[in-house]
C-alpha cells in the first residue's frame, strides 16, 4: 500500500508562479532520494467551517492561498532514507528560502488503508483531514470503501484514505490541531483525484443523488463538525 507524507500549507497567492518553480526545481532530487511521485494542489474552493477548516489549520491570511499536497512512497522506510538522504542532497542549500512561511505548515506521514482507482491525468484534487476514534477505524474505512465506490462510478479517477502514521506536533499548528483531535482518535488525510474541477462539479448531482451515500449522521464513525475540506486545482503532478 502507498506511504503517503501529507501537507497543508498556506502560500501568499502572488507567489504562486514563484512555488510552482520552488517544487518543479526541488522535484529531481526528491524523486532521486526515492519519492515516487509528488503532487502540489492549489486552493479553488476552501469553505469556512463551524469548528475548524483548511484556512484556520495553517492560520492563512487573507492574502494567501491554501495547499492540499502530498508526496507518495513504497512504504514507510522508504519515506524515511528518503528524508534522511533529502536533508545532504547539495540542491537543498537551494531551498533554503521557500516563497511561503515553514513555520505554519503542517505536515505528517500517513498510511494508506484504501488506494483504489488509478493515478493518471489529473486536474482536481477534493481533500479531507478527519479525526477518527482509534476503535472505530475498521468501522470507518467500511464506510470510505462503500464511498469510494460511488466516486468511481460517477467519474473519478482515484480515491486514497491514509491513517495517522508518523503525525509530529508542531509549534505553531500541525494535523491535530488542524482537527482537534482527542486522545483516542486519529488523523485520517484523503483524497479524490477527478479530471478537472468541471467535471467534478457535473457529477456531484449523481454523487449526492446515490442511494450509497445516504447515511444516518449519528452513525458516523468520526464527527463531521471537526472534519476540514476543500476542492484544489492541480498545479503540478511529477512521478519518478
Amino acid at each position: 500500500m502507498t506511504y503517503v507524507e501529507g501537507f497543508l500549507l498556506a502560500v501568499p497567492t502572488a507567489n504562486k508562479e514563484a512555488y510552482l518553480k520552488h517544487a518543479n526545481d526541488a522535484w529531481p532530487a526528491f524523486a532521486e532520494c526515492g519519492a515516487r511521485r509528488i503532487v502540489e494542489s492549489w486552493g479553488h474552493d476552501i469553505p469556512d467551517g463551524g469548528v475548524m477548516d483548511l484556512k484556520r489549520a495553517v492560520q492563512a491570511q487573507t492574502d494567501e492561498t491554501i495547499l492540499f499536497s502530498w508526496f507518495e512512497f513504497a512504504s514507510r522506510q522508504a519515506r524515511d532514507d528518503h528524508n534522511a538522504k533529502i536533508m545532504a542532497h547539495p540542491s537543498m542549500e537551494q531551498m533554503n528560502q521557500p516563497p511561503f512561511d515553514g513555520s505554519r505548515m503542517v505536515m505528517g506521514g500517513f498510511q494508506s488503508i484504501l488506494d483504489t482507482g488509478r493515478a493518471g491525468e489529473m486536474g482536481c484534487v477534493e481533500g479531507f483531514v478527519l479525526a477518527v476514534p482509534r476503535a472505530r477505524k475498521d468501522d470507518y474505512l467500511a464506510l470510505a470503501k462503500k464511498a469510494a465506490d460511488v466516486f468511481l462510478d460517477v467519474g473519478a479517477s482515484r480515491v486514497v484514505e491514509a491513517w495517522e502514521d508518523d503525525v509530529p506536533d508542531g509549534k505553531k499548528t500541525d494535523f491535530h490541531r488542524a482537527v482537534l483531535t482527542t486522545a483516542d482518535e486519529a488523523v485520517v488525510f484523503a483524497w479524490v483525484e477527478w479530471p478537472s474541477v468541471e467535471f467534478r462539479e457535473a457529477a456531484l448531482p449523481k454523487l449526492m443523488e446515490d442511494e450509497r451515500m445516504k447515511y444516518d449522521p449519528s452513525t458516523l464513525p468520526f464527527d463531521r463538525q471537526r472534519a476540514i475540506f476543500g476542492t484544489f486545482t492541480t498545479i503540478l503532478d511529477r512521478s519518478a
